[in-house]
């Protein structure tokens, strides 16, 4: 019965069949002169049919030789070529990585410059709303108006009747106050006229910030000067009795301008600027 070779992956032909297939290239190439070279010397010796068997059998084993020289350098070539194949594929997963790794800090450096780029900018929009809210603050301060005497009341009326003025009726209205009490200016302005005012004693005229003027007479002394700015609420002397006065208490007046006799209602001025009186 026929043996029949397994299908499959040849095996590499063994060192016998090699050697035959050998032998049988060598006869070929015998008859063709290729390697009488190689048998010339054996038979040159001693002229024996032997000795050329011999030449034979040694170009056989040359052949074999090279054979597997050949395989050895097609192993060393594959395993070179795999080598090689191993290395680029490392090299090309760590250039992967490394473009993976510069990718994540790129992204990392890119979210934390926005970040600090959103608190810088919220930041500083809480630094405008301070500053708009302290300007805000300040204008409106600025623009407020108060009672010339803190804490006090009218204890003489605008246009009250009597011999006491010149004018036969009263220009300003009074506040109560005793001797050395704190005088301050009722809003922003500056300060047109400080010092003696003659019947109104020591006084002091504010030109306001709307144009309107405001004096105040009477005092024991004064703390400001002429062309200086006043802002609401600050001290601009002490309450006193100087001039015609027939006791401690500040003379108020409200005017549409800085003369005597341009006098209007105070009580009416003040609360129009929403000093309650």
């Amino acid at each position: 019965m026929a043996l029949i070779r397994p299908t499959g992956k040849h095996r590499r032909p063994s060192r016998i069949t090699r050697t035959t297939a050998s032998a049988a290239g060598v006869a070929a190439l015998t008859t063709t002169g290729v390697i009488s070279g190689l048998a010339a010397p054996a038979l040159a010796a001693d002229g024996s049919a032997d000795h050329a068997s011999t030449g034979l059998t040694q170009a056989i084993a040359i052949n074999d030789t090279l054979a597997d020289e050949i395989d050895a350098q097609a192993a060393a070539q594959k395993q070179a070529a795999n080598d090689a194949a191993a290395q680029k594929k490392a090299e090309e997963a760590a250039r992967q990585k490394a473009a993976e790794q510069k990718r994540k800090a790129e992204a990392a450096a890119k979210e934390k410059a926005e970040k600090e780029a959103e608190a810088k900018a919220a930041k500083e929009a809480k630094e405008r709303a301070r500053e708009r809210a302290a300007r805000d603050a300040e204008r409106k301060r600025l623009n407020a108006y108060v009672a010339p005497v803190a804490g006090s009341y009218v204890s003489t009326s605008y246009k009250a009747g009597g011999g006491m003025w010149s004018s036969g009726s009263h220009t300003g209205i009074d506040f109560h106050a005793a001797s050395g009490t704190s005088v301050q200016a009722v809003g922003a302005g500056t300060v047109v006229e400080a010092g003696w005012g003659g019947a109104y004693g020591n006084n002091v005229v504010i030109k306001m910030n709307d144009g309107t003027y405001t004096q105040y007479g009477h005092m024991s002394s004064l703390s400001v000067t002429v062309g200086q700015a006043v802002t609401p609420g600050q001290q601009i002397g002490l309450s006193g009795s100087t001039g015609n006065s027939s006791g401690p208490h500040l003379h108020f007046e409200a005017r549409t301008g800085a003369e005597y006799g341009s006098d209007i209602d105070p009580i009416a001025y003040l609360r129009s600027h929403g000093v309650a009186v």
